[in-house]
This record gives C-alpha cells, sequence and structure tokens, in this order.
C-alpha cells in the first residue's frame, strides 16, 4: 500500500458530504497508517543511506585502484624506458672500446690521431651524461661485484686481490652495473 492509496478527490466547487464522513471514519485507522508508512519511508530512507555508504566506499576504492594502476604503469614505462637505454648504450661499448684501443696506437699521422681523439671524447661525454659511469679499478681491491677475475697472477710485491692491471673497462649506468671490469688480480704465493 502506497501512501497515495487513501487519498481522496475533492471537488472543490461542490463538496461532497460523503468526504467527511470518509475522513472521520478512517481518523483512527489514519494513524495506525500514517505510523506504520513513516516506518516505511524511514525504513527505505535507511536502506538508501547505507547504499548510498556501499556506494561512496567502492568508488573510493575504485578511485583508489585506479590511481595505484596509474601509478605502477607509470613506474613500468620509466623502467621500460631506462632497461631500453641501457641495452642500446650497452650496444655501443664495444665501440667505445675500440676508440680507446686506437688512442694506445702510435701513429705518425697526427691529425688522424687528433680526430679519433675528438671523436671518442664527444662519444664518451653522451654517453656520461646518457648515465653511464666507468668503474674505477686503479688502485683497488678485487670486488666480485663490479670485476670479474679474467687473470690471476701469483706475486709478493702486490697485495692480496689487488687489481694489477684492466682488460676491459667496466661500467655502471644510472647506478646499476651495466658491465663489470675485466682484471688480472694479484693473490700471494
Amino acid at each position: 500500500m502506497t501512501p497515495f492509496d487513501k487519498l481522496v478527490v475533492v471537488d472543490t466547487q461542490k463538496p461532497d458530504s460523503n468526504w467527511s464522513d470518509t475522513a472521520s471514519d478512517s481518523g483512527e485507522t489514519g494513524a495506525a497508517e500514517a505510523e506504520s508508512q513513516l516506518a516505511a519511508v524511514t525504513a527505505e530512507r535507511d536502506r538508501l543511506a547505507a547504499e548510498n555508504s556501499e556506494l561512496q566506499d567502492r568508488m573510493l576504492r575504485a578511485r583508489a585502484e585506479f590511481d595505484n594502476f596509474r601509478r605502477r604503469a607509470e613506474r613500468e614505462r620509466s623502467e621500460y624506458l631506462q632497461f631500453a637505454s641501457m641495452d642500446a648504450v650497452r650496444s655501443i661499448l664495444p665501440v667505445l672500446d675500440d676508440f680507446e684501443r686506437a688512442l694506445q696506437v702510435e701513429t705518425s699521422d697526427k691529425e688522424y690521431a687528433r680526430g679519433v681523439e675528438l671523436i671518442y671524447n664527444r662519444l664518451s661525454e653522451i654517453l656520461r651524461r646518457s648515465g653511464l659511469e666507468p668503474i674505477e679499478t686503479a688502485g683497488k681491491l678485487f670486488d666480485p661485484n663490479i670485476h670479474e677475475a679474467v687473470q690471476r697472477v701469483e706475486t709478493e710485491d702486490a697485495e692480496d686481490q689487488a687489481i694489477l692491471d684492466v682488460l676491459q673497462k667496466g661500467y655502471n649506468f644510472k647506478g646499476k652495473l651495466l658491465r663489470p671490469a675485466w682484471v688480472k688480480v694479484a693473490v700471494k704465493g
């Protein structure tokens, strides 16, 4: 039963006398019905408030999940770009090694040697600005995290595990190991 079932249409020009009789008869039952209708409306309001609260909670959770997804996607994209550039730099390292070897060769053509040196310096600078950092080995002890021992030499002239020579430079890229340095290591006999 809806609240409008008991409504009676009244013509204001010709009032019906039966309406007043009906209204007085239903006075006692009207209060009970009004209370039951009030209880029904209150229950409906409470149900809608609970539903609204649940929907708001779901909306907040969905927004939080979306924000987490967005941050995770941005982090993955950043890592992908960093690793993509890491692979590009790794593939250029042999060229950098070739330039270093070319600079160690004596030549009679000083202009040619100067040109090779300029190209090497420019390439080194570009890679350095991209995040490439050479691993320092001079005067250091062998560290298996950043060095790879290619040769072990028994000697009494150097400290145990001291690096005697660098066979190939090692590099870090943006703080991560890109290529370990190949080194010759002293071993006490």
